[in-house]
């Protein structure tokens, strides 16, 4: 399918608004399969913890590559992300890679500006960058996203690839096809971005993630609740 290329505000009308973290408040736990060159390796889990006004979603992965019954790699991740009244207020998160450690605690700092303590960056940020974790098809619109694992900034541009009939398991879902790329070109190849990410037409769920880096990998949506 020809890729057509959209402008950011084409993108903000194209979802027709329904972009606040309040359109997702139908679901109290999403879960995820995740694949490597087609052979189920782990799992990605979201629940979503509502009081009030606020909105806490804590999500854990977890994945292990194995060869001849021998680890290769082991990686283990947890986080929390909180919304106050339908707005972004803080995200905490742990990650276990192997033997090293990473991680990522963000706050706001003003009316314009996050705060961030990271692993790999520490400094401010833009308010409009939005947390890498996928669920959140606001991310669409956002010109960088900030690594859920690091804190690392990743300047990024958005393609809609087109609408497309996608199959998951034995259902079929009408989807939203974008692709993620980095926009610094001078990243070495190893940290740039190249993701693709399918969004349910009309409920703009995340249904699947594609990606290549030594195999190629995929996480979809196995339980919705």
């Amino acid at each position: 399918m020809k890729k057509i290329y959209l402008s950011i505000l084409f993108l903000i009308i194209s979802i027709n608004a329904a972009a606040h973290v309040n359109h997702y408040e139908k679901y109290n736990y999403l879960e995820y399969e995740l694949f490597r060159n087609d052979k189920i390796i782990g799992y990605h889990k979201y629940n979503f913890i509502r009081n009030g006004n606020n909105l806490s979603v804590n999500s854990t992965v977890e994945f292990k590559i194995r060869k001849l019954g021998v680890d290769l790699y082991n990686y283990f991740a947890e986080s929390e992300e909180i919304y106050k009244n339908d707005e972004f207020h803080s995200f905490s998160s742990k990650t276990k890679q192997n033997k090293k450690d990473k991680y990522v605690n963000i706050s706001l700092k003003d009316e314009k500006n996050l705060l961030i303590d990271g692993s790999s960056y520490k400094g401010l940020a833009s308010k409009d960058f939005i947390i890498g974790t996928w669920w959140n098809h606001e991310i669409i619109k956002t010109k960088a996203q900030i690594s859920a694992i690091s804190g690392r900034i990743i300047q990024q541009k958005v393609i809609f690839v087109g609408k497309e009939t996608i199959k998951i398991g034995n259902k079929k879902f009408e989807a939203l096809h974008f692709n993620f790329s980095s926009s610094d070109d001078t990243l070495p190849e190893k940290k740039k971005l190249n993701t693709d990410i399918w969004y349910e037409e009309g409920t703009y769920l995340w249904l699947k993630a594609s990606f290549d880096k030594q195999g190629h990998w995929e996480y979809r949506l196995k339980t919705k609740k």
